[in-house]
């Protein structure tokens, strides 16, 4: 038959190649927009929000003020700054390993929202004071009785639920279905 490849033909469907580039692809961008959001908003709160006193966006409930954390979510952990970007850089590379066999969209968007969020956090955490491995985050969206926070942070919450979410469905990296 014209345009079927025959069984030996080194021919293969041309939606195989695309799709996978596609996801990886998305997850670039999805890493790259969640990555440049987090960083310009530091940049900006550091310039202009630093040393100054709490902005109110929606009257108690929720605040913008500069801090400096250099532990984990909620002031965790403040001796084991190290350790902390140690794990983000793993997480970057288990992240950059598994995105070889990435065949589904949603996964794309979920890890390119960890990737984005891990590194907007190591950036900081090699680049800010007080040195490298070191350096604290910066954390400024404070909602009322809940620890304040970043771009970065809600990122990596919001691609871990999605992977939660995705795990529960039974949808796989590769873009499988499997029923548990």
């Amino acid at each position: 038959m014209i345009g079927t490849p025959e069984v030996g033909d080194d021919a293969q469907p041309e939606s195989a190649e695309p799709k996978g580039r596609r996801r990886i692809t998305a997850l670039l961008v999805v890493a790259l927009l969640a990555y440049l959001l987090d960083l310009g908003s530091k940049m900006l709160v550091v310039a202009k929000l630093e040393h100054q006193p709490p902005i109110d966006v929606i009257g108690d409930l929720l605040k913008f003020t500069a801090i400096r954390n250099p532990g984990a979510a909620f002031g965790f952990g403040e001796a084991f700054t190290v350790i902390f970007t140690c794990i983000a850089a793993g997480v970057i590379v288990v992240i950059v390993r598994l995105a070889r066999k990435l065949y589904s969209l949603p996964w794309a968007i979920a890890l390119g929202l960890l990737l984005g969020g891990a590194l907007g956090n190591l950036t900081d955490r090699l680049f800010r004071s007080p040195g490298v491995f070191r350096g604290a985050v910066v954390d400024f969206i404070a909602p009322a009785h809940f620890a304040v926070f970043n771009l970065a942070d809600s990122a990596i919450v919001c691609g871990g639920i999605l992977i939660v979410l995705l795990s529960f469905k039974g949808l796989d990296p590769d873009g499988t279905v499997h029923k548990d």
